[in-house]
């Protein structure tokens, strides 16, 4: 059997104005921390032994890792498209838009449509890739949406649409 899988699909290159400021304080902070990392890396290779070092491999496990995060954001940062004005059109769903919805038990949930980088369930945004966000796009107050999951058919009723920056935590 063999290793080989094909490569996911590429997401959308749009995130919001937060999102990618995000992501260079995130990089920056990498640079930052990989300073650090490279201190200790060297004091615990000066120890001797490298091969039962628990620090020394420890350190080289954790640089590769942050080597990893900086390498994907300095190829995905260039690519990236900010998104940072509203449409002309707000009463319909777009990109960056805080979508309210109910569904057909009268929960209400509120998400927001962000790019592929900056998902968060805890905060509400969601993918403008996942099959939600891809349903909901160009749609107006009021619209109906079905969704198909595994589970089946789910129903929303699209009860306000708002076009507005989340505060910073």
């Amino acid at each position: 059997m063999s290793r080989w899988r094909a490569a996911p699909p590429r997401s959308s290159p749009y995130i919001t104005l937060a999102g990618f400021n995000r992501l260079e304080a995130e990089l920056k902070g990498l640079w930052m921390r990989r300073g650090d990392v490279t201190q200790h890396l060297a004091a615990a290779a000066a120890e001797g032994d490298r091969s039962e070092n628990a620090e020394y491999i420890y350190r080289k496990k954790e640089l590769r890792e942050i080597d990893r995060r900086i390498r994907y954001l300095q190829k995905r940062l260039p690519n990236l498209t900010v998104v940072n004005q509203s449409p002309d059109n707000r009463n319909k769903v777009f990109f960056g838009a805080w979508v309210s919805l109910e569904n057909e038990a009268g929960d209400e949930r509120t998400f927001r449509i962000v790019g592929a980088d900056e998902i968060d369930t805890v905060r509400g945004h969601i993918s403008v890739d996942a099959p939600l966000a891809r349903a909901l796009l160009k749609r107006e107050l009021e619209d109906a949406v079905t969704v198909k999951t595994p589970s089946g058919d789910l129903r929303w009723l699209i009860t306000d649409i708002r076009y507005e920056e989340e505060p910073d935590h």
